[in-house]
């Protein structure tokens, strides 16, 4: 009988379904993983943007935590947003001497520019999220904002990358999506940039996919990493994987709803 890794979200709800934890157990469902969630935040929103957000009190938090904790044996899991300094050291404290890889996308802004992270939350996430992470998965702006360094060539992103890693990250991916003309990415092609301690930053290119319907796609591509990982992929091959299937669901997006749509999920499915 096929077995399905157990792979945790933690991260917020996103009640128009393309990106939060919505995203994530439709990409873990898709990819053969059994998805569980902790939500850190609910948000009201939709294909035009955010317009609330209502996060629990950190000890409901801890309880969602260690009742996924004690009842599954988790192969992997992500974070997503995390919303303020309370509810990140929350979380790493109840992760912190886990026995499975953890991927940590640092969301800090929604697809329609709506702040997703408390001031407070921005030090925490730089002095405390990152050092859990086996994985950190910025994109541009976010890589900026937590290494301190404008990234506007190779080097810089270099420098960037050495940061983060400084700060503890086990690996970074540095996304390619906020990239135009720099570090390898353009109009057709698109470069994700994985920086391991002690080796230059690795280029992983594909074709960049013309669509207006990208809501999710970070946390997307994170699950997908998390889901990879969980079932005994190594990183390189995970963060490949991962990016293959983003690519097959923004080929496939469409709009359900006003505004910007989502990432297909289903898409391997229909593919077939």
């Amino acid at each position: 009988m096929r077995t399905h890794p157990c792979i945790l979200t933690v991260a917020g709800s996103d009640s128009g379904g393309g990106a939060g934890i919505q995203a994530d157990l439709k990409t873990m469902t898709v990819l053969g993983g059994f998805g569980m969630s902790v939500i850190t935040a609910l948000t009201a929103q939709n294909g035009l943007g955010v317009t609330g957000i209502h996060a629990p009190d950190t000890g409901f938090l801890r309880t969602q935590l260690r009742a996924v904790l004690d009842g599954f044996p988790v192969r992997a899991a992500k974070t997503g947003m995390l919303f303020s300094a309370p509810i990140i050291e929350t979380v790493c404290a109840e992760l912190h001497d886990r026995p499975f890889p953890l991927v940590v996308d640092p969301v800090c802004v929604s697809q329609s520019g709506h702040k997703l992270l408390r001031d407070d939350a921005v030090a925490a996430l730089r002095e405390v999220m990152i050092r859990e992470a086996d994985l950190l998965t910025p994109n541009k702006p976010e890589a900026e904002l937590l290494s301190g360094v404008e990234i506007r060539s190779l080097d810089d992103l270099r420098s960037a990358a050495k940061t983060l890693l400084d700060l503890g990250a086990r690996a970074v991916l540095i996304k390619g999506g906020h990239f135009d003309g720099e570090a390898g990415s353009d109009k057709t092609t698109l470069t994700d940039w994985l920086a391991l301690p002690g080796q230059d930053v690795m280029a992983l290119s594909h074709p960049r996919v013309d669509t207006i319907n990208n809501h999710g796609t970070g946390c997307t591509l994170s699950a997908a990493i998390a889901t990879f990982l969980g079932q005994g992929l190594d990183l390189a091959d995970a963060v490949r994987r991962a990016q293959a299937y983003l690519d097959i669901c923004l080929k496939h997006s469409y709009t359900p709803g006003k505004g910007v749509g989502p990432v297909n999920h289903a898409a391997p499915w229909e593919a077939d």
